[in-house]
């Protein structure tokens, strides 16, 4: 099924206030999609620009502005970013907001970092490796529901800091991953309080949607049968 189709699907089924995109790492970017114009804050910026209906790709250089996502995504840093990401992680340990074992820890993608494709996923250039659904609370239930049903569950019920990290979780897992996102990631997206994600691994995208439908259809008759019990059992 085209990306386009699955695309609307999603957003008539989930009613979400942006598109969802699709990220894809190539070797080389695909023939007519040009480059970001300038580096962005953080890897995650461009989640934001995908989502504004924007499709380019990025170059390891692009992703240096958060070299704690650069090293999620697997891009080579040169030595001032690596001692620099050494340097964050020092920072962030000493703030006890994450402890050293646990960014030994993150997930990283395992093919290094060639390019990556950011794009609105009704206009992606390529097939996606990841699919990523933003939206509040109940709608994240439902693509989380969906995910159990077809199997591809992660193993992680929730993961947190940092949000990039749902990228290589999903992708190597080929599993479903929501991400409750971090501060950086809320700052540079604009992601609102009531609002986290869900990566979809793009291979299983197809039979995701057409799950997704049989559970959406099931909390809709679930919620008139609550709502009935409730309204029987009175105040």
């Amino acid at each position: 099924m085209e990306l386009a189709t699955l695309a609307t699907r999603l957003d008539d089924l989930l009613h979400l206030a942006r598109p969802v995109i699709g990220i894809a790492f190539r070797e080389a970017a695909p023939a007519g999609v040009p480059r970001i114009e300038s580096p962005g804050p953080a890897g995650c910026a461009y989640w934001r620009l995908a989502a504004e209906g924007r499709a380019f790709y990025t170059e390891a250089s692009d992703h240096y502005g958060c070299t704690l996502g650069a090293h999620t995504h697997n891009v080579d840093l040169p030595p001032e970013k690596a001692q620099e990401l050494q340097s964050i992680i020092g920072t962030m340990s000493g703030l006890e907001y994450i402890g050293m074992e646990e960014a030994a820890t993150l997930p990283r993608r395992r093919v290094p970092f060639g390019v990556a494709i950011y794009a609105p996923l009704a206009e992606a250039p390529c097939d996606p490796d990841v699919v990523l659904v933003r939206g509040n609370a109940r709608q994240i239930m439902l693509v989380a529901e969906a995910a159990r049903a077809l199997g591809i569950e992660h193993e992680q019920a929730l993961m947190g800091r940092p949000a990039c990290a749902m990228i290589p979780a999903a992708i190597d897992a080929a599993r479903g991953a929501t991400s409750l996102a971090c501060i950086g990631n809320r700052v540079y997206t604009g992601l609102a309080d009531d609002e986290l994600y869900f990566a979809i691994p793009g291979p299983s995208l197809a039979s995701f949607v057409s799950r997704l439908e049989t559970i959406v259809q099931a909390n809709l008759a679930l919620e008139g049968f609550h709502q009935d019990r409730n309204t029987a059992a009175g105040p």
